[in-house]
C-alpha cells in the first residue's frame, strides 16, 4: 500500500483476496470501498407555542388563507401549537351515564317427585334483574317453589336493593325482603332487611351473600356460588350451590337455628340463542339439624335428589 491509499481501498482489497482465496481459483472478485458519509447540518426545532381554541373556534385574526388545520384536539396556525377544545354538545369521552334494565330468568324449571310419598311435583323459579347505570342500580330478586299437589302451597321471596358499585365486578345491596309461605291453607309473612355483595370471584364464579334481620330480630344469611363451564359454543353446564344458616329457630318458616341447608345442582343448556336456553338438570337438597327435624314434622324428605327440566332466559 502506497502513501496515498486510504484505508477504506487497504481493506477493500484485503477482503477481496480474503474472498479469492476461500472461493478457489477462477472466481472474480470486486469489493467496491464504501464511500465516506456525508454529514448534514442539524437545524434545532424552536418550541411551538400552545394556546387553548375555546368550544372549538378558531382564534381571532384567522383568515381563509391562515386557516388553522385541525386534527383531533389540535389545530396549528402559522407555527403555532393550538389546544382544541371539544364543543360543548359533545358527548363525554366514557358513557357511563346511560340507565339500561336487564333481566335474568336464571331457573325456571318443573321438578318430577322423586322422594316417594313424602314429596311432590313442583314448580321453581330464581329471577333477578336491575335498572341504573355503572355505579348505581336498583335491583329486583325473586325467588320460590310452589306445589303442584298442594295448589295453594307455595313459597316466594322477593327482595327490592339498592345497588352501589364498590370496586371492579362487585356490588354493595341494601333493602327490604319480603317472604311469604303458605301451607296446607296456613299463610305466614314476614318482612326482612337485606345486606349483601354481590360479584364475580376469581376462577369466574358468580358470587352472591346476604345477611337478613326480620322484624323480630332473627338473623339468617345465604349465600350462593354458580359457574358456567362452555362445552361448545351453544352447550354449558351450569353448576349451582347454595346454602342457609339462621341463628334464631323460627318455625313458621321451617327454619332451625344452625346450618339449614345445602344445595347442589348442575343444568346442562343449549342456548337455542344467547337469550334463550331450555335444559335438564339434577340437584341435591339436604338439610340438616333442627331444620331437617321440622322438614319432617311438615311430612316432608329432609334429604332429596331432584331432577329438572326448564328454560333460561335473560333479555
Amino acid at each position: 500500500m502506497n502513501g496515498t491509499g486510504s484505508p477504506a481501498r487497504f481493506s477493500a482489497s484485503l477482503l477481496a483476496a480474503a474472498l479469492g482465496f476461500l472461493l478457489g481459483d477462477g472466481v472474480a472478485v470486486t469489493v467496491v470501498a464504501a464511500q465516506p458519509s456525508i454529514e448534514f447540518p442539524i437545524t434545532p426545532i424552536k418550541p411551538m407555542v400552545t394556546d387553548t381554541i375555546p368550544n372549538g373556534k378558531a382564534p381571532a385574526g384567522a383568515t381563509a388563507s391562515k386557516a388553522p388545520l385541525t386534527n383531533g384536539f389540535f389545530a396549528m396556525q402559522e407555527g403555532r401549537l393550538f389546544k382544541f377544545s371539544p364543543p360543548g354538545d359533545w358527548p363525554a369521552p366514557v358513557n357511563d351515564q346511560e340507565h339500561r334494565l336487564f333481566t335474568l330468568v336464571d331457573v325456571l324449571e318443573y321438578r318430577p317427585n322423586t322422594g316417594g310419598s313424602q314429596g311432590h311435583d313442583d314448580y321453581r323459579w330464581d329471577v333477578e334483574g336491575w335498572y341504573g347505570g355503572d355505579y348505581n342500580r336498583l335491583w329486583f330478586k325473586s325467588e320460590g317453589q310452589k306445589d303442584t299437589a298442594f295448589k295453594a302451597d307455595f313459597d316466594v321471596d322477593f327482595q327490592l336493593l339498592y345497588g352501589r358499585f364498590i370496586q371492579k365486578h362487585y356490588d354493595f345491596q341494601i333493602g327490604p325482603r319480603v317472604e311469604t309461605q303458605t301451607f296446607r291453607g296456613r299463610n305466614v309473612t314476614r318482612g326482612l332487611g337485606v345486606i349483601g355483595i354481590e360479584g364475580l370471584v376469581p376462577y369466574n364464579f358468580e358470587f352472591e351473600s346476604a345477611l337478613f334481620i326480620d322484624q323480630n330480630g332473627a338473623v339468617s344469611a345465604r349465600l350462593s356460588l354458580t359457574k358456567d363451564m362452555l362445552l361448545t359454543q351453544r352447550l354449558i353446564l351450569q353448576t349451582r350451590f347454595e346454602t342457609n344458616g339462621a341463628i334464631q329457630r323460627v318455625e313458621e318458616f321451617t327454619t332451625g337455628s344452625g346450618l339449614n341447608n345445602l344445595e347442589f345442582g348442575v343444568r346442562l343448556r343449549y342456548e337455542i340463542r344467547r337469550e334463550v336456553a331450555p335444559y335438564v338438570g339434577i340437584s341435591l337438597d339436604r338439610s340438616f339439624g333442627e331444620t331437617a327435624t321440622l322438614v319432617r314434622q311438615e311430612g316432608g324428605n329432609p334429604s332429596q335428589i331432584r331432577f329438572a327440566v326448564g328454560v333460561r332466559a335473560w333479555f
